[in-house]
């Protein structure tokens, strides 16, 4: 019996021991009194660090330019068009100046022709009143008036205009004749007009002139002509017969002059004898009728006449003065007659600028976009076709928020990258920067326009990613941005002696990002500086570092930092 109460007490004992020395493991060593805090440290270093902006936005065009019928703001009513052609389409580059559609315009040719007839007219009409040629018309000052000129060479005849007489529009002022050649009208009977129509050449004896003259027929009436016979018949009546013309010219020696008779030969080409048995002389002579290039110079207005050139028999020049009409009335005549042509002119420069509008052309270099345009249709002057834009030249808009508005400058160079283009990376610049912001969800935001140099897979309204640089700087010293901290507006790190003790130290701040802030003063390389400490853990928390209280040694925490410190 003893030894089973020996025994129980022995198994006893060794459970009890066994649960002590297990619940003593599961416990946590005793905590050491700490004598001072943990810190984590890092070393001032040297390296580059920039500071930048991150945003998005869409991407617009810079530049572009509207596809629309060509308007002239000159033109009378609306002008319709037909589209005759169509050379492009949607998303084809263009460059500027190039046809893109051909329009049609029927009805501006024909009132452009009507137009054009009217002032020939006009311009012929008045040029024929002032003695001078439609193209100097602009050359005519209508204070001198009117001036009449000679309208061929030849002599001046029956001329008797004086200075200061009045001469009425219509009145003949004088006839100008051309005395080189006269003209004669000569009388065949039937019976000599069958054996000399065809005949083109004559020989005329006149009674003033010794020997024969030349001449040379130059038209001849088929149609027989009746005229009184000079007798009668048995009952007493006028005796008719059918006679013919000739018309024959020839040279004026000098003494021919009209009303002069001569005896008319008629022969073939080449006969040289007047005398020759093949020439047929006419049974009656023949009148001069006159000279073979005569022409009346008639007044174009009512005026006086302010100056004579002339006399009487003169010989004169085609375009040579003759007289010179003017006054109030005639100034006044010229100037209205001026002004209308000059509204002739006008209508048909403007329908010329239609007419040479029937092209439209790209505006700018780009790409065509929402380009609506079928041949057959009806369109209208200044009617929008579509557009083109230049994905070279595009702008970002984008939004900047109130603590990073200040880090962005007007002219800021600009990082941008699409989604849509992995890999590429496009140059741009701040154009634009809102001086005021607008609440967005309780935060104000700032409007920033980026102009991007872009690439022909650019499209408008892409998003794009802008990193805005707001400064950098090289082989400068840097620390943690945790290591800094400000009392009374003085910016300050806690550096850690050899020693274990620490002090804090004034700094002069350069450029700060994210990450890194950059030392101007108060440090030097290498300088080891507080970023955090155990007093700042709360207690549930533990620092993992081997680093040791003040004055014993250890690893310098973990304060390494990058030698080339990048930004947002």
């Amino acid at each position: 019996m003893f030894k089973k109460v020996t025994a129980f007490l022995i198994i006893a004992a060794l459970v009890v021991a066994g649960g002590f020395y297990a619940f003593k493991s599961l416990l946590p060593p005793p905590k050491k009194e700490a004598q001072g805090p943990v810190y984590s440290t890092a070393k001032v270093i040297r390296g580059d660090i920039s500071v930048g902006v991150e945003t998005s936005g869409p991407l617009y065009p810079n530049s572009s330019g509207g596809i629309m019928v060509p308007y002239n703001p000159e033109s009378q009513g609306m002008l319709s068009y037909i589209i005759d052609e169509v050379l492009v389409k949607a998303g084809d580059t263009v460059q500027a100046g190039q046809v893109l559609v051909r329009l049609r315009a029927p009805n501006i040719q024909t009132e452009l022709e009507n137009l054009q007839k009217q002032l020939e007219t006009a311009k012929k009409a008045l040029a024929d009143k002032l003695g001078t040629t439609p193209d100097k018309l602009y050359e005519v000052d209508p204070s001198k008036g009117i001036t009449l000129t000679a309208p061929i060479d030849g002599r001046v005849f029956g001329f008797s205009a004086k200075e200061g007489n009045e001469i009425k529009e219509g009145e003949i002022v004088a006839k100008i004749v051309n005395d080189s050649k006269f003209k004669l009208l000569a009388k065949l009977y039937p019976g000599e007009f069958a054996v000399a129509k065809d005949y083109k050449k004559a020989f005329l004896r006149f009674n003033v002139y010794e020997g024969v003259l030349e001449g040379e027929v130059v038209d001849v009436n088929d149609e027989p002509v009746t005229e009184a016979a000079g007798g009668t018949d048995y009952t007493g009546e006028k005796m008719y017969q059918y006679v013919y013309y000739m018309t024959i010219e020839g040279k004026n020696p000098g003494l021919i002059q009209p009303e002069l008779t001569a005896y008319v030969g008629l022969a073939k080409e080449g006969v040289k004898n007047p005398e020759s048995p093949d020439v047929l002389w006419l049974k009656y002579p023949s009148k001069v009728e006159g000279f073979a290039e005569e022409e009346s110079v008639f007044s174009t207005v009512t005026a006086r006449v302010t100056k004579v050139f002339v006399k009487e028999r003169s010989k004169v020049k085609k375009g040579d003065p003759l007289i010179q009409l003017a006054g109030s009335d005639v100034r006044d005549y010229i100037l209205e007659e001026m002004k209308k042509i000059s509204e002739l002119e006008s209508k048909m420069y403007k329908l010329q600028n239609q007419l040479s509008m029937l092209e439209i052309r790209a505006p700018v270099s780009g790409v065509v976009a929402d380009f609506n345009a079928t041949v057959g249709k009806t369109v209208n002057m200044g009617e929008w076709l579509g557009n083109i834009f230049n994905p070279d030249d595009m702008t970002m808009w984008c939004q900047v928020d109130d603590i990073d508005i200040l880090l962005v400058k007007q002219g800021s160079p600009v990082k941008v990258t699409l989604d849509a283009l992995p890999g590429k990376t496009l140059e741009g610049s701040v154009v634009f920067i809102s001086p005021m912001g607008k609440d967005q969800s309780g935060i104000s935001r700032f409007e920033v326009n980026i102009k991007v140099k872009g690439t022909p897979e650019l499209k408008p309204g892409m998003q794009a990613k802008a990193y805005i640089e707001a400064g950098s700087a090289k082989n400068v010293l840097l620390v943690p941005v945790e290591a800094v901290f400000e009392e009374d507006g003085q910016p300050k790190v806690e550096v850690l002696n050899p020693d274990g003790t620490t002090k804090v130290v004034n700094v002069e701040l350069g450029l700060m990002n994210d990450r890194y802030a950059e030392i101007k003063s108060g440090l030097n390389e290498g300088d080891e500086v507080v970023t955090g400490s155990s007093f700042d853990v709360l207690p549930s928390q533990h620092i993992k570092t081997d680093r040791l209280l003040p004055g014993q040694n250890g690893n310098q925490g973990s304060g390494t930092g990058n030698q080339n410190s990048g930004g947002k």
